[in-house]
C-alpha cells in the first residue's frame, strides 16, 4: 500500500467550486500498449466519486499519473489547479492510498505515522488523531507486519489523513475489511465529501460504490466510457429476470426470439427491455417451464456491465 500525504498549505488556486481533480486528454503508452488512451474527466469537490473499470482498464496507471508517480505520454492532469509535482506541500492538499504495501513488518502502526509524520513536517500530535479517525488506537502498539489486510488498509488511510488533506484519492481501500470495515469506509468518505472536500475511489464492489459513490467515472480499455450521476446511469430503469432449470434451452429461445439475455446466476438471465409477457410467451412456444419471472430495478452494477459490455467477458 503506498500511503501519498499530501504536504500542507493553502489550495493553490480556485474555489471549493472548481475542480478537484481535473483530467485532459490523458494518454500514457507503454511502449506498443496504450495504458490510457484521450481520458478526460473532473472530480469535483463535496463528492465522492467513484472511479470504475473493467481488470485492465487503466484505473491505476491515471490514478498514479495524477498523483505524479507516472509521466504521461500526453495530456495533463491536475490537483486544485496544478500538476501534483508543483503543489506546494503536497501532503496537505492530497491523500492517497494505492495497492502497493509499504510498511517496515517490524515497526508498529504509531510508529510507522511517526516516520510519515516527520518526513511531511507534521506534528507528532496528528499521529494519535489519525489513528483514533481510523479506530486503529488500540492495535497502535503493535508490529505492522502482524497487522491483518483490513487492519493495513487502515493504517494507509491514517497515513493519507496526517496532513489534513482537502483531496483523497484511494485505490480499493475496502479491499481486506470486514462488512462492518466497509461501512465505516463508506460513512467516513461520505462526512469527508460533505465538509467540501473531493474523494476519488477506485473500487470493484460496485454494490458498496452505490450506497458510497454520488457519480462515477466508467473507463474501458483507458478511454472514458461515461462519467455522471449514479441516478442518472441506472435512470429509474428496471429490467426482466428471468430463470428455468433448462437455462440452455432458455437462453436459445430468448436469443432466437431476438433479445439479448444475459446469463446472471446458475440458472437466470436478466433480459434488457423485454416485457414480462412477452419473454413468459416466448418461453411457453419453447416448451420451457420458468421457475421464475420478475423485474428488477437497474443497479449500478447492471449499468456498469452494459457500457463495458465484452471487456470483462
Amino acid at each position: 500500500m503506498i500511503t501519498t500525504s499530501a504536504t500542507g498549505a493553502s489550495p493553490p488556486t480556485g474555489s471549493l467550486g472548481s475542480p478537484a481533480i481535473v483530467a485532459r486528454g490523458l494518454t500514457k503508452r507503454f511502449g506498443a500498449v496504450t495504458a490510457v488512451g484521450d481520458l478526460t474527466f473532473e472530480v469535483r469537490p463535496g463528492h465522492v466519486t467513484g472511479f470504475l473499470g473493467p481488470n485492465g482498464a487503466g484505473k491505476s496507471t491515471t490514478l498514479r499519473i495524477v498523483l505524479g508517480l507516472v509521466h504521461p505520454t500526453a495530456g495533463s492532469a491536475t490537483v486544485l489547479g496544478l500538476p501534483y509535482a508543483s503543489l506546494d506541500r503536497p501532503a496537505s492538499v492530497v491523500g492517497a492510498v494505492l495497492e502497493v504495501q509499504s510498511f517496515h513488518p517490524l515497526r508498529t502502526g504509531r510508529n510507522h505515522l511517526r516516520v510519515l509524520a516527520a518526513a511531511s513536517g507534521f506534528p507528532d500530535t496528528r499521529v494519535d488523531e489519525v489513528l483514533e479517525i481510523v479506530d486503529l488506537t488500540g492495535a497502535a502498539g503493535r508490529k505492522a507486519g502482524g497487522y491483518s489486510l483490513g487492519m493495513r488498509q487502515r493504517l494507509g488511510l491514517a497515513g493519507a489523513l496526517l496532513g489534513d488533506p482537502r483531496v483523497l484519492v484511494l485505490d480499493e481501500p475496502a479491499n481486506g475489511l470486514d462488512p462492518q470495515g466497509v461501512r465505516w469506509l463508506r460513512e467516513f468518505l461520505r462526512r469527508f465529501a460533505a465538509r467540501g472536500n473531493a474523494v476519488l475511489v477506485s473500487s470493484h464492489l460496485l454494490s458498496e460504490m452505490d450506497q458510497m459513490a454520488d457519480e462515477v467515472v466508467v473507463i474501458d480499455r483507458g478511454r472514458l466510457v461515461r462519467q455522471g450521476a449514479i441516478a442518472d446511469l441506472t435512470g429509474g430503469r428496471s429490467s426482466l429476470w428471468v430463470s428455468s432449470r433448462d437455462h440452455a434451452a432458455l437462453g436459445r429461445a430468448l436469443i432466437a426470439a431476438g433479445l439479448e439475455p444475459r446469463p446472471d446466476g446458475d440458472a437466470g438471465y436478466t433480459v434488457p427491455g423485454a416485457p414480462a409477457d412477452l419473454v413468459g410467451e416466448i418461453a411457453l412456444r419453447a416448451g420451457v417451464a420458468l421457475t421464475e419471472l420478475n423485474t428488477r430495478e437497474t443497479t449500478l452494477e447492471d449499468a456498469f456491465l452494459e457500457l463495458t459490455e465484452g471487456a470483462e467477458r
